[in-house]
């Protein structure tokens, strides 16, 4: 294999473990929950879900674990408001 390339798959995989490295800006994703599949999107730090409980709510169990899932790749400002910390 060429050593150009093996440096920059040893660099891939150190990036991957900094994940503070990337920060998402916009996205959209199918997340199957317990009673049907939605839609979420992600742009300029704001949630979207088709979720009842969202469109009532602002937020939902989808965004949630979206968050958890993500971490310190999404913009601090994006952070689901009014939901404690670790919750």
């Amino acid at each position: 294999m060429e050593s150009g390339m093996i440096s920059k798959i040893q660099k891939a995989k150190r990036y991957a473990q900094e994940k503070d490295r990337i920060t998402f800006e916009q996205f959209r994703v199918r997340f199957r929950g317990e009673h049907d599949t939605y839609t979420l999107t992600f742009n300029e730090g704001k949630w979207t879900c088709q979720c009842n409980f969202f469109l009532s709510h602002g937020v939902c169990s989808h965004t949630m674990a979206l968050e958890r899932i993500l971490g310190v790749m999404l913009p601090v400002a994006a952070s689901t408001e009014g939901v404690p910390q670790g919750a």
